[in-house]
C-alpha cells in the first residue's frame, strides 16, 4: 500500500512538471529575458514538427500556441521584430522566449546573447 501511494505521488508530481498546456494568446503582454538559438539547432525538428531555420523569424515559448505571432521588443534599444511561435522553450530558467538567430540579429542582441524584452501577442 505504501509503495502504491509513493508511486501515485511521484506520477502526480511528474505530470505537473510535464504540463505543456497552452494559454490564450489574446492580450498576452509580458516582459522578461530573451535568448536566441541558431547554428547548433539549424535543421533539427521543432516541437511543432517543422525544421528549425535560424534564418527565419520564429521563436520558442513555453505556453503560447504554435502559429501565434508575437512582437518582441528589445527594451534597451527599442528594436522590435515579429516572430511566429513554432517551438517549445526556453529550457533555461528565468527566460521568457528563445528567438531565432535572425530575430536576435534584428533585435540587436547577437553579441550579448540575451536581452530584456517585451513580448506582445498580435491579434
Amino acid at each position: 500500500m505504501k509503495r502504491l501511494f509513493i508511486s501515485c505521488a511521484l506520477l502526480s508530481l511528474l505530470a505537473g512538471c510535464a504540463s505543456t498546456d497552452t494559454i490564450d494568446p489574446h492580450g498576452y503582454d509580458q516582459t522578461g529575458v530573451a535568448s536566441y538559438y541558431g547554428a547548433k539547432h539549424h535543421g533539427k525538428r521543432t516541437a511543432s514538427g517543422e525544421a528549425f531555420n535560424q534564418n527565419s523569424l520564429t521563436a520558442a515559448h513555453r505556453q503560447l500556441p504554435f502559429g501565434t505571432r508575437v512582437k518582441v521588443t528589445n527594451l534597451k534599444n527599442d528594436e522590435s521584430v515579429v516572430v511566429r511561435i513554432n517551438d517549445r522553450g526556453p529550457h533555461t530558467r528565468g527566460r521568457l522566449i528563445d528567438v531565432s538567430r535572425e530575430a536576435a540579429k534584428q533585435l540587436g542582441m547577437l553579441s550579448s546573447g540575451t536581452a530584456r524584452v517585451r513580448v506582445q501577442a498580435l491579434d
